[in-house]
């Protein structure tokens, strides 16, 4: 069982590499299994198609979004909640290869729009955004909170270049969303 689950979590992080940086649809399954140097055969023993490896990437992603939302459920709706959901959103993107999975979603959009999986997290997104504002939130708090979340993802984009580290990239985007979910209501 270890040794599957290492092939596997190593067929996804090649994948998850090679689908960023060529995009997804000029990636075959035949160059992901060149690239961990396994044969065709050794690679759909674990994924018959590119579609079950993005479906193997979304899942663990859309698990942890879908605790979030049940967890602010059963929290009442105060601001401080909505700091807590921004903090533990933040907590999940530094574990595992979240934002790799998001920066590949989002340089993938045109290959991926109809994919079942990637609508099902689009759908699970707007959930999470939905625990932070309030019925007669005006559309501008409406956007602001939602930057909040888009914060933490743009961050992998837009400071890429800068010469910060991993905590210091996500310890700003942690920043800056707090400081929108915070903004007035008015």
């Amino acid at each position: 069982m270890g040794a599957q689950t290492n092939t596997r979590t190593r067929i996804q992080e090649v994948a998850i590499k090679l689908f960023t940086e060529q995009g997804y649809e000029a990636t075959s399954l035949r160059e992901i299994a060149e690239a961990l140097g396994v044969t065709k055969a050794a690679l759909y023993y674990h994924f018959k198609t590119k579609e079950d490896i993005v479906a193997s990437l979304t899942e663990d992603r859309a698990q942890a979004i879908e605790d979030l939302v049940a967890w602010a459920k059963e929290q009442p709706r105060t601001p401080e909640t909505r700091r807590e959901i921004i903090r533990r959103y933040s907590e999940d993107m530094t574990r595992g290869r979240h934002h790799e999975v998001m920066r590949f979603m989002e340089r993938n959009q045109t290959a991926l729009r109809g994919h079942g999986k990637v609508e099902e997290m689009r759908e699970r997104m707007t959930g999470l955004i939905d625990m932070l504002c309030e019925p007669g939130d005006s559309p501008a708090v409406r956007l602001r909170r939602s930057m909040a979340v888009f914060a933490m993802h743009a961050v992998w984009f837009v400071l890429i270049d800068q010469n910060v580290t991993d905590e210091e990239r996500m310890q700003a985007a942690l920043d800056v969303a707090l400081e929108l979910v915070d903004a007035p209501a008015g």
